[in-house]
């Protein structure tokens, strides 16, 4: 194979043909300058050959060491640590950022490349619970990428200061520093390895905050970054994820589970990547939702096993399986772990009040409502409003008091309507069936429930809605539930109470919307799970 030369080096790298500049350089190794193998390496770590790219950066520290160009060679020693912190070997990416504070430290270099050894110490320190201390770190690193007009370097640090922001509860002004972040990497001014990262770090920072329209905005934006770049190994994957988690809430849910897929796929390669855990995670999401628990039971098994968090999707997986006491144990201490996060707690918090109301717990459901309903006032973002009132609709229907809920479950239902969140309205509308019909609304109760359970069908969910616990049934319905549950007709159960058949049907269509069960033998067995009778 013909060796190019710089020239031709440079033009297929600008043009990002990352297989053209692999090829190319990979037919002559040896006569390779420092500039050809940081190209080198940085096309073959697009294309997923990680030890390739690794041994040609080492490569080019060693030549630009010896050629007396010791800030090029910092440089190389943070694209080698910066992937080994990402994939969690620190003590490697140490000895890297080590050797690079040593070379310039020793030349007395006041150079860009000093911030950029910054960028790990700030990571180092949110890993280690000092938000504060890695936002001071980020901070400095943006104002020497400023002070020397390095795109790269700046567009790293803002995106990471608007991360630390968001832990520390600023929100609005961590959003903001991603957004211009973003706006850097999308006109251009980013080089490929920094493009990516801050795609797929400022895209989760949106999902963190539960700013959905942020980040189906900058998913799209991602798409279109990686179809530009039909090599692309290294990202596509992440991007798929991201798609996943957008059709999902979109309600295109086959789509989703499609994307999910193929994440998994190309984080799958012979040296897996990080976010193969969270493909594992979202794969096993959609088949919880619809109703595939054995599917999902082995997905969060295995999301589980490559580092990612397992809750709350493993409790809730628990629930619908009827395991409710694990369940009731497994958000207990999910909740109790995110002390120190709220925005992981509001996601264990919302999860927390559906299990407990499963397990007849109205009173600890509260408790969780009204810390959910708080963080969602600080946080102020449409998603948390809408599953924070979701929430406090629920605990209201459960204390008996339907009225009340009503106010708060149509406010939930137009948020996910605004969000155009199929799945989640349907799951509030049925709630709102539920409060219709405790007040006497019955004929408009009969069109939330059906309305409900047509876009859940729609969507190949699992037609049911959260259980409620026994204070939602009437005790004629519990007295026939429990013949239901011994296995007699309506014709028997009819004659036992000593009432028609026609009312004994009533009845059941009652237990089937309160408990949010489709058929006999699931109100039987739900009855028998929850000791209703």
């Amino acid at each position: 194979m013909a060796v190019v030369n710089g020239e031709a080096a440079e033009r297929a790298f600008a043009g990002q043909a990352w297989r053209e500049v692999y090829a190319g350089l990979t037919g002559g190794r040896a006569a390779l300058t420092a500039d050809d193998l940081v190209r080198l390496s940085t096309a073959a770590y697009l294309l997923g050959h990680d030890d390739e790219s690794f041994e040609s950066r080492e490569r080019a520290y060693l030549e630009y060491v010896r050629d007396a160009c010791p800030a090029e060679a910092a440089r190389c020693a943070f694209f080698l640590a910066l992937p080994l912190l990402l994939r969690g070997e620190p003590a490697r990416a140490n000895g890297w950022l080590a050797r690079a504070r040593r070379l310039l430290d020793e030349h007395g270099l006041d150079c860009v490349e000093r911030g950029y050894l910054l960028v790990p110490v700030g990571l180092q320190r949110i890993h280690g619970g000092d938000t504060r201390g890695a936002h001071d770190a980020f901070t400095s690193a943006v104002e020497i990428a400023a002070r020397f007009g390095d795109a790269d370097l700046l567009a790293l640090g803002r995106h990471a200061q608007g991360r630390a922001l968001i832990k520390l509860h600023r929100t609005a002004e961590g959003l903001a520093l991603l957004d211009e972040a973003m706006v850097s990497v999308t006109s251009g001014e980013v080089s490929p390895i920094p493009a990516g990262v801050v795609y797929c770090s400022a895209i989760e920072g949106c999902h963190e905050v539960f700013d959905v329209v942020r980040a189906q905005e900058w998913t799209a934006s991602l798409s279109a970054w990686c179809a530009a770049q039909p090599d692309l190994v290294l990202f596509r994957g992440q991007c798929l994820v991201h798609r996943s988690q957008v059709l999902q809430a979109l309600g295109a849910w086959p789509e989703a589970l499609v994307e999910a897929r193929r994440a998994g796929e190309r984080l799958s390669g012979p040296r897996r990547q990080p976010a193969l855990g969270m493909a594992l995670y979202q794969e096993a999401e959609l088949h919880r939702l619809r109703g595939e628990l054995a599917a999902a039971d082995d997905g969060y098994r295995r999301a589980g096993e490559y580092g990612h968090p397992t809750q709350p999707g493993c409790a809730l997986l628990r629930l619908a399986q009827g395991r409710t006491a694990a369940a009731v144990s497994a958000i207990g201490h999910a909740v109790v772990e995110a002390v120190d996060d709220h925005l992981v707690r509001a996601r264990m918090l919302a999860a927390q009040v559906e299990i407990v109301l499963a397990a007849g717990e109205p009173a600890a459901a509260r408790g969780a409502a009204d810390e959910l309903s708080a963080i969602a006032a600080e946080i102020g973002m449409p998603l948390l409003w809408a599953t924070a009132a979701h929430a406090r609709g629920s605990v209201l229907l459960a204390e008996g008091d339907p009225s009340a809920a009503l106010g708060e479950l149509r406010a939930a239902c137009e948020g996910w309507a605004e969000l155009d969140a199929p799945y989640e309205g349907a799951r509030t509308r049925l709630l709102i069936g539920r409060a219709r019909q405790l007040t006497g609304e019955e004929d408009a109760a009969e069109v939330d429930f059906a309305t409900a359970r047509e876009v859940l069908q729609r969507l190949g969910a699992e037609v049911s809605t959260p259980p409620t616990s026994q204070t939602s049934l009437t005790e004629r319905e519990l007295q026939v539930l429990a013949l239901v549950a011994e296995g007699l007709s309506n014709r028997q159960i009819a004659a036992r109470l000593v009432i028609s058949e026609h009312t004994v049907r009533r009845h059941l269509q009652n237990v089937f919307a309160k408990l949010g069960v489709p058929s006999r033998a699931a109100a039987a067995t739900h009855a028998v799970q929850q000791h209703l009778i």
